[in-house]
């Protein structure tokens, strides 16, 4: 267990008071508080690519069953999470399956062929005592600097130990340390490769306009990597004007980059909600001697520090994450549930970047259009029902082309969650 997991355990257990116990006081049993909860999701990802490069599409159905048990009563309350996954391809053979950016199914590297099914699963035992929890196994944590991805057809997860405690009113402080990757296309605990990673933040609600977060990363023998937030919102009249700050700052090490090279990230969104409707205008900056990488898996040449590790303003298809990249972003959402259709909303926005170094050149472009149209169903046998139709077209300049590639993508996914006790 490295030295900083070890200091904010002592710190949680420290601070753990009988005044503000109220956590595991509350327990009401193992049994009692059990809940078990299972996710239908079909998903299917298709991409349009230009300039040459092979399209690719992929479909699958996939089940996956949560399990949550209670804490048993007592000054240290005892718990089991348990999760089990399983998805069936419905597409994405003929040389189209294989895309990173999908990766619903595992591909052989050497023969080509794309696996038919996937099963997985894992379990956690976790202790609590106030407002602490302290838990070891498999997890799939959701944190700035170590975010499991959740964006396709099955969840990735980690095998480690985490603690989270929420002793200080407004106040939760987290750190952990994983050492496997279960890829979310791949049988195996450790299907990822991963060496290991420590992190450890915190995040305080100062106050319903007021909120800041911290965290910070070391992936073994990759990088080192901090993060910040700031989210302020301003009352005006009946609406709202919210400013949302994010920034990272990544270190590589010297076995995974010989130069050991740099990258600060950040973005600074502005949104306008007024009623039913909300208007972006974002800006994000990258500089440094790289651009923001992240992501994907060890033993294929990533980071391995979860594929939704980048908590910026203008990640959509692209993530206008290259080295020395500018991007300005305008958006416009709308939920319809004022105009009589509640559960319907609809999202709009249009990225542009532009001085992508490259290699090649110092001024490669990109831009983006994207728009995504959803529907919850809000009563009835398919209560919660929900689904997605997304659909971006990115362009990105020719002399930019070995940073990112031109192409049409779209996304249907539909999610039917529901509850079994």
């Amino acid at each position: 267990m490295s030295s900083k997991l070890a200091a904010l355990i002592v710190l949680g257990l420290a601070s753990a008071s009988p005044a503000l116990a109220a956590g595991q006081a509350d327990a009401k049993g193992f049994v009692e508080d059990s809940a078990l909860d299972v996710l239908l999701r079909n998903a299917y990802i298709s991409r349009d690519y230009k300039q040459g490069r092979q399209d690719k599409a992929e479909w699958g159905q996939g089940a996956i069953a949560n399990f949550s048990s209670g804490f048993t009563q007592g000054t240290i309350g005892v718990g089991i999470d348990a999760f089990a996954a399983y998805a069936v391809r419905l597409d994405g053979g003929r040389g189209r399956a294989g895309a990173g950016g999908i990766d619903f199914f595992y591909q052989n590297p050497t023969t080509g062929e794309v696996d038919d099914d996937l099963a997985k699963g894992g379990a956690s035992i976790k202790l609590r005592l106030s407002n602490t929890v302290l838990a070891y196994g498999d997890l799939r944590p959701s944190l700035p600097v170590l975010n499991h991805d959740n964006s396709r057809l099955l969840p990735e997860s980690y095998t480690g130990t985490m603690i989270t405690s929420n002793e200080i009113d407004g106040l939760e402080l987290t750190a952990g340390t994983f050492h496997a990757q279960s890829r979310k296309s791949d049988e195996g605990r450790d299907s990822g490769g991963l060496k290991g990673i420590d992190v450890i933040g915190g995040s305080y609600k100062f106050n319903d306009a007021l909120s800041a977060s911290v965290y910070a990363s070391d992936v073994e023998d990759v990088l080192k990597r901090q993060y910040l937030n700031l989210n302020y919102t301003m009352p005006i009249a009946s609406n709202a004007l919210t400013f949302d700050f994010n920034g990272y700052r990544t270190q590589f090490d010297e076995d995974f980059d010989a130069n050991e090279s740099k990258n600060r990230i950040w973005s600074l969104a502005a949104t306008y909600a007024t009623g039913p409707h909300a208007f972006t205008l974002a800006y994000q900056r990258s500089s440094g001697d790289v651009g923001y990488d992240y992501g994907f898996y060890q033993n294929a040449g990533g980071i391995g520090d979860g594929g939704g590790s980048i908590w910026l303003a203008n990640s959509y298809w692209s993530d206008f994450n290259g080295k020395d990249e500018r991007s300005w972003q305008l958006s416009y959402a709308v939920d319809f549930a004022q105009y009589g259709f509640p559960g319907l909303s609809y999202r709009v926005a249009y990225v542009r970047g532009s001085d992508i170094d490259a290699g090649t050149t110092r001024n490669g472009k990109e831009r983006e259009f994207f728009n995504q149209l959803s529907y919850k169903v809000q009563n009835g046998a398919a209560k919660d029902l929900n689904v997605r139709l997304r659909a971006s077209a990115l362009r990105v300049s020719d002399d930019a082309r070995a940073y990112n590639t031109s192409g049409n993508e779209v996304r249907i996914f539909i999610d039917y969650p529901f509850s079994v006790f």
